[in-house]
């Protein structure tokens, strides 16, 4: 199909078209792919809210270390975790080509860069006494964040493969599989929590290492499911996903791009990080409001991140069929709805912070927790004002990343990742950043990362930008 022929490019025209829903990249074609991916990253956002919701009542500290503690986690692993996840887009490219043939083994390139870069990545286990340490984390809560992390380390090549694995359904369009096998793995994860944490059935009390060791066993059960399914013979007839030796072209163009892709999570989850383990600093409850409100506001991140992932799809997809303008109208109608679901949410954080909340009891004999849930409320506040730039940011860096345009996003994620860490140490350290102050620095960075990826999809350059071999394209 010629780009020209597919509908205008602009984005006004194609939110307000009459036939928005049943158009080429129109709302119904978004939710066939976005809606199993909300799903999927609600289940474990809920897995998560639950997870720290029974740490609170085993005890405040575990709910101040987890927090800080997976956020390191995740920043040691980023780089890989992105490179692994970016295997989608290649996926999701050469479908909209029709090559499937490439498919299979593409994925093979990203199943090896998961069990090559494992091993160094458990390497860092010894370090995480050290980080802690320097973080000045009160001695309790340091203890809690170093078994978290210990364990959750060992969890690390069953969650990469998995994302991997889980690209060659997801860049097809087949989000309905990631979904419940997320969703399922999610649900064992919730059973062995409270099992692991609070003891039964002939088993003593885990607390925080229990929590952990139930997220790996989530992780592995997880990977072997998407295993099975992706070497199913339908599979390796139709996609070749039994060619699993290095390709040398492949996996250079996966790093290329990839990298940079996985650069930016790291960088932007060590800013994050840096900054949630120096708000730490201000004291047990500031770190535990802190980690409360972020953890209640991942109701709001985690489904424009599902519809990020499908827009990320949706322009692989169609830029792989040179059909740049069905691309574009993909971007701005899923803009369109992420953008109403977000007003609504932060609506919901500002009149009914309570309704987030549930599970934190305020009678609960323990002084300090009234106290945090006070606060929390009150940083519910930020969250909510910054969510529509969120929306901005997570929707326009997925339809840049989804036509390979990773270079700028890992200069922007440079910058950006390094501004949030500087100003909120300089602020603490020389300007009397206290905790509210810090929290309108955040809310100002998530702002200004929105409009940045704004700017430069509205540039446009990304509408000439492709990952996979260019003689494999079709004509125009």
């Amino acid at each position: 199909m010629n780009s020209t022929a597919s509908g205008s490019g602009d984005p006004a025209a194609a939110v307000s078209a009459g036939n928005w829903w049943s158009q080429p990249s129109g709302g119904r074609e978004i939710l066939r792919l976005a809606f199993p991916m909300v799903i999927s990253s609600l289940s474990w956002t809920i897995l998560s809210f639950i997870d720290r919701i029974f740490l609170f009542h085993w005890s405040e500290t575990a709910l101040a270390a987890v927090f800080p503690a997976s956020l390191f986690w995740w920043t040691t692993i980023s780089i890989a975790i992105g490179t692994c996840m970016y295997v989608q887009t290649f996926v999701s490219q050469y479908s909209g080509a029709g090559h499937p043939e490439k498919i299979g083994p593409i994925v093979w390139q990203g199943n090896w860069i998961a069990l090559l870069i494992s091993p160094l990545m458990l390497l860092l286990i010894p370090l995480a006494p050290m980080v802690f340490a320097w973080v000045g984390h009160t001695p309790e809560i340091m203890a809690d964040e170093i078994k978290y992390f210990t364990w959750l380390s060992w969890g690390t090549p069953a969650l990469l493969l998995s994302h991997s694995l889980s690209s060659f359904f997801s860049g097809r369009g087949q989000t309905w599989i990631v979904m419940l096998v997320d969703a399922g793995a999610a649900v064992l994860n919730i059973v062995l929590d409270y099992w692991w944490i609070f003891g039964g059935w002939g088993l003593a009390p885990g607390g925080v290492p229990g929590a952990a060791l139930a997220t790996v066993v989530a992780f592995y059960a997880k990977l072997l499911v998407y295993a099975w399914l992706f070497l199913r013979p339908v599979n390796r007839r139709d996609y070749l996903t039994g060619h699993w030796r290095l390709n040398a072209n492949q996996l250079t163009r996966l790093l290329r791009y990839g990298g940079p892709g996985g650069i930016q999570f790291l960088l932007e989850a060590g800013g994050f990080t840096a900054f949630v383990f120096l708000v730490g600093r201000l004291g047990q409850t500031e770190l535990a409001s802190t980690n409360l409100a972020f953890n209640i506001s991942s109701f709001a991140f985690m489904p424009v991140f599902g519809f990020g992932a499908a827009v990320s799809i949706l322009v692989g997809q169609r830029l792989g069929a040179n059909e740049v303008e069905l691309a574009s109208r993909a971007v701005w109608n899923s803009l369109a709805i992420t953008l109403t679901y977000m007003v609504l949410i932060s609506l919901g954080y500002v009149l009914m912070p309570d309704l987030f909340l549930l599970g934190i009891r305020s009678e609960d004999p323990q002084a300090a927790r009234p106290e945090v849930k006070q606060i929390a409320v009150i940083l519910l506040r930020y969250v909510a004002l910054y969510n529509v730039f969120d929306a901005l940011n997570m929707i326009f860096v997925s339809a840049i990343k989804g036509a390979g345009d990773t270079r700028f996003v890992m200069f922007a994620s440079l910058l950006m990742g390094g501004l949030l860490a500087i100003v909120t140490w300089v602020g603490m350290r020389y300007l009397g950043f206290g905790l509210h102050a810090c929290w309108t620095w955040v809310t100002i960075w998530v702002c200004l990362l929105g409009l940045i990826y704004w700017a430069r999809f509205a540039q446009g350059s990304w509408k000439s930008k492709r990952v996979i071999e260019p003689d494999l394209l079709p004509h125009e």
